[in-house]
């Protein structure tokens, strides 16, 4: 058993919730793999209705007026779970702060004026905890789901396929964005305002939705809608038949609801609904948006699970509270969102795949010599996977561009420093090596900065080991030997360019490693690569005492 609390810090309201915990049940082989957790019981249920997003959206600045207001939300937040001896938390911001020109303002306030340590989260982790908290709460099967998390500043949508999510973006279409941008607060909203509404979800949302439909490549069996406006609609315009998963929304119905709350100001609207003065300005907003995604897959229903971001922050917390960290399925699942990202920008594939494969070999066989860890060798699949996807843009220099795209691309999985190595890594694969006063290197963190050269003398030899992007290397082995690394080749014989390429690009594993190269030929068949043994981890924030350091 265990307690856990989940701080949102949204655009719209700053939540907390407290529940207790019980392992999740093993399954019937006595495993726990993909583990559902029994209903989590509720112990505290908090809300500060302070609206981060008001200036944000429109002036680019968290006003001083909301930040004191939050972290005075957050210092009785912390409060009550000392009160209540949680046993770990984790506080997530979302769009307002993560667009805010002094978000850094507000995070460092938190920590020493409330002792709340805040992770400013982007779009796509957003959706991934999103799409944890729906997973415990609905059961896709093998249907085809698209999940539409509409928040205060922005709404992230996710396709699953099962229980796989295999596509994610998020919009900047959210209820407080777009009451703040183009609507006025208190008023009807008049044909002309509802046409400029309309425009500009249906502008920032159609890409988005077409690409949906090209990667569903077929139907789509539902569509699962969370947040707090999800909620409020689905008591206003239930469907008259029941769900398995619960409530649902009736989309016909919320587009009548629409077409009356626009001829209402405020106050009717909390009169005739019974709705918060909060809810009642951006309820309407929502529907546009909601509406808009339901009808574009062709559906007149969207599910309500009745769960939202601070449900997926405690699922999260909870199973690495309790359960081992499976860096298989994390290997497995960034190499998906990889794939995606290589293919949308044509790569290679094979020879994305092939290096991949030998510079996890290379991090495995050096293991003792750099001591990084499980984690440090999914980064690494990672860079080699997308080291080329510059080659889109100019194969000249496509280092740097494969940096770019990297950067820039959202990679459901990383987080973004990790995402920022990664890039990193992968512009280092060829050319020159890391150097202090290269901007892209200078910025990342100590810790990283150690991180990268390493890894990039790793990929480095693996991919002049498929210098031809021929699949003439099936397989390499490496032993130190004094200060020798002896790379055993298994593959073709005729293999010089290949083993001239490796030499040649050895000068980074010298620095890395103080190691020279030397290649050894083999006829052995290769070995499987073998996916590293799972470690216990801790994510999640535990609450320490309060002048802890």
């Amino acid at each position: 058993m265990a307690l856990l609390a989940a701080v949102d810090i949204g655009s719209n309201a700053i939540r907390l919730r407290v529940v207790d915990v019980d392992p999740p049940s093993p399954g019937p082989d006595g495993s726990s793999v993909e583990p559902r957790f029994r209903p989590f019981r509720e112990i505290l249920a908090d809300r500060a209705s302070v609206r981060l997003g008001h200036d944000v959206f429109t002036r680019g600045e968290l006003e001083p007026t909301a930040i004191a207001a939050a972290c005075e939300a957050l210092r009785r937040f912390r409060a009550s779970m000392e009160s209540l001896q949680v046993d770990r938390y984790r506080a997530v911001a979302t769009s307002a702060v993560r667009e805010a020109a002094n978000g850094d303002v507000f995070v460092e306030r938190a920590e020493r004026e409330a002792g709340v340590h805040v992770e400013v989260i982007e779009g796509v982790e957003e959706a991934r905890l999103v799409q944890l908290a729906v997973s415990e709460r609905v059961s896709v099967g093998s249907r085809t789901a698209l999940l539409v998390d509409i928040g205060g500043g922005s709404t992230e949508l996710t396709l699953l396929k099962g229980q796989r999510a295999i596509w994610s973006r998020s919009l900047p279409v959210g209820t407080v964005r777009l009451l703040e941008a183009f609507l006025e607060a208190g008023r009807p909203i008049d044909a002309m305002h509802r046409e400029v509404l309309d425009e500009y979800i249906d502008r920032v949302a159609a890409h988005a939705l077409d690409e949906v439909r090209e990667v569903a490549d077929g139907p789509i069996d539902m569509v699962v809608g969370t947040g707090g406006n999800i909620e409020t609609l689905a008591d206003l315009c239930p469907v008259p038949s029941a769900f398995p998963e619960g409530r649902a929304i009736d989309v016909p119905s919320a587009e009548a609801l629409f077409e009356s709350l626009c001829t209402k100001s405020l106050e009717e609207r909390v009169a005739a609904y019974g709705l918060r003065p909060d809810r009642a300005d951006t309820i309407g907003p929502a529907i546009a948006v909601l509406c808009r995604v339901a009808r574009s897959v062709g559906l007149d229903a969207v599910r309500a699970p009745g769960v939202g971001l601070k449900e997926g922050v405690l699922v999260d917390i909870a199973r690495a509270h309790f359960l081992p960290k499976d860096f298989g399925n994390e290997l497995s699942a960034l190499e998906d969102a990889c794939m995606r990202l290589g293919r949308r920008y044509h790569f290679d594939e094979q020879h994305g795949v092939i290096v991949a494969r030998l510079a996890v070999r290379l991090f495995d066989d050096l293991a003792a010599r750099h001591r990084l860890g499980p984690r440090d060798r999914i980064l690494l699949h990672a860079s080699a996977l997308l080291h080329d996807v510059g080659d889109f843009i100019r194969y000249e220099g496509h280092h740097k561009h494969s940096y770019y795209l990297v950067r820039h691309s959202d990679l459901m999985g990383l987080n973004p420093e990790e995402r920022e190595l990664v890039a990193n890594v992968a512009r280092y694969h060829r050319k020159s090596p890391p150097h202090p006063d290269h901007d892209n290197f200078k910025s990342l963190s100590r810790e990283s900065r150690a991180k990268v050269k390493p890894l990039a003398a790793i990929l480095r030899v693996a991919d002049a080991l498929d210098r031809e992007h021929r699949s003439k290397v099936a397989d390499v082995r490496a032993r130190i030997e004094g200060a020798t690394l002896v790379l055993e080749v298994v593959g073709a014989h005729e293999r010089a360019l290949e083993e001239w390429t490796v030499i040649a690009k050895s000068g980074m594993m010298r620095d890395a490693f103080g190691l020279e190269v030397k290649l050894e030929k083999s006829s052995e068949r290769p070995a499987e690569v073998a996916v590293p043994e799972p470690a216990r981890s801790s994510p999640g924030t535990r609450l320490p005492p309060r002048d802890a350091p």
